[in-house]
C-alpha cells in the first residue's frame, strides 16, 4: 500500500542510513589513522578506500531525502563505538557492522520501502546492502591474513606491489624494504588485491 513520503517509515530509514554511513566513514577514517601510525599503510588504505565508498552511500541516501529538504528528521538508532588498540579487532568490528548493515538492516529497509511504494529507494537499499556484504568480506579477509601472519607472507611465490611507487616483485614474502622507493613492508600488498590492477597485468 502506497504511503505519503512525509508520513513514511522510509523517510526515517533514509535518515538512519545516512547517519549510519556518515558515522562509518568517520570510524574508518579514525581506524586508517591508527593503522598508518603503526606503519600498516595497506590497512590504512583499506579503511580509507572503504570510507570513501561509505561517503557515497551516505550521499545516495541523503539525495533520496530531497522531499524533506528544510526539515529536521528525528530518528532513534544505536551506533557502534569501535575503539580498539589492535588492527585485527578494528577489522573484525568493521566486518561485523558491514554484515549487519547487509542483513538485517538494509534488507528490512528495502522491504519497507517497497511496501510503502518507493521502488527506487528500495533498489538503493538492496544494491547498497550487497556492497556492504562485499565490504564485510574484504575486512574479514585482511583480518584473517593478519591473524595468520600471511598478510606479507605466502606459501608460494606471489606477485607483490608497492602501493607507494608501484614496484612489482615475485617472492614468497614482501620485502622488508621496497628496493625502489625504500618504503617499508607496510606498503606492500598482493598484486591481485591491489586497487586498479588485475591478476593478468604485467
Amino acid at each position: 500500500m502506497a504511503v505519503a513520503f512525509e508520513q513514511s517509515e522510509t523517510k526515517k530509514n533514509l535518515m538512519r542510513a545516512f547517519a549510519g554511513e556518515s558515522q562509518a566513514r568517520n570510524r574508518y577514517t579514525f581506524a586508517a589513522s591508527q593503522a598508518k601510525k603503526t606503519g600498516m599503510y595497506v590497512i590504512d588504505l583499506l579503511f580509507r578506500y572503504t570510507a570513501d565508498q561509505e561517503k557515497e552511500h551516505a550521499e545516495i541516501f541523503y539525495n533520496h531525502l530531497k522531499k524533506a529538504a528544510g526539515e529536521n528528521i528525528a530518528v532513534d538508532g544505536s551506533y557502534p563505538v569501535d575503539i580498539a588498540e589492535d588492527l585485527v579487532s578494528l577489522l573484525r568490528k568493521a566486518q561485523h557492522n558491514e554484515y549487519e548493515e547487509f542483513d538485517p538492516v538494509y534488507k528490512s529497509f528495502g522491504e519497507i520501502a517497497m511496501q510503502e511504494g518507493f521502488p527506487e529507494i528500495a533498489s538503493s537499499f538492496q544494491q547498497i546492502a550487497r556492497i556492504e556484504k562485499l565490504h564485510g568480506d574484504r575486512f574479514g579477509r585482511f583480518a584473517e591474513q593478519l591473524e595468520k601472519g600471511t598478510l606479507f607472507v605466502s606459501e608460494v611465490s606471489t606477485r607483490w606491489i608497492c602501493l607507494n611507487c608501484g614496484a612489482v616483485l615475485d617472492a614468497k614474502e614482501a620485502p622488508l624494504v621496497c628496493p625502489v622507493c625504500h618504503h617499508d613492508r607496510g606498503y606492500f600488498i598482493r598484486f591481485e588485491l591491489s586497487p586498479f590492477e588485475t591478476a593478468g597485468a604485467c
